[in-house]
């Protein structure tokens, strides 16, 4: 039995951009009762050359509405990254998952076999749609909602496995 394109990616990405939200529900709550300024975790990061928080944030929600778009041929919505405090990140997944949930199984019809080219600076590699959704983007998607995680929990945020692997259904 075969999965479809769209069942590989539109939920998976829906769930985690929940999971994101659940982690920044988490990350106000700790900033109250510890009574630290809510920047100070916005700010975060793991390494000096890792995106703090708010950068990982912004880069779940591209990579998944640049997926849907570069499967379907159709120009996913383009949200700068300009957001300041914890409720324009708030904004942005709820926008993101806005966009995911206007996306048709049919949308996705042949997707699996269309060409990806993807460019980064100097890297620029090309897949077949499976190929792109399993072994770049989906990689990609949790490697950030990982890392936001992560980021919280080495902030003293009590994040543990169960609020990445977040509700099924």
């Amino acid at each position: 039995m075969s999965v479809s394109m769209f069942k590989l990616s539109v939920p998976v990405f829906i769930r985690g951009l929940n999971v994101l939200a659940g982690l920044l529900d988490k990350a106000e709550s700790h900033a109250a009762q510890k009574k630290i300024p809510l920047e100070s975790l916005f700010n975060a990061r793991l390494a000096p050359d890792m995106l703090p928080l708010f950068g990982q944030i912004q880069r779940v929600s591209d990579t998944s509405k640049n997926t849907i778009g570069r499967l379907t041929g159709v120009a996913a919505p383009s949200f700068p990254d300009e957001e300041k405090t914890f409720a324009e990140l708030r904004e942005r997944i709820a926008k993101t998952i806005a966009y995911l949930e206007t996306v048709k199984p049919s949308d996705l019809d042949g997707s699996d076999t269309r060409e990806v080219s993807v460019t980064f600076g100097k890297l620029s590699f090309t897949f077949a749609g499976d190929d792109y959704v399993l072994k770049f983007a989906l990689p990609n998607f949790f490697f950030h909602v990982t890392t936001a995680h992560d980021i919280l929990r080495n902030q003293g945020v009590a994040v543990g496995k169960i609020d990445f692997l977040g509700p099924y259904g």
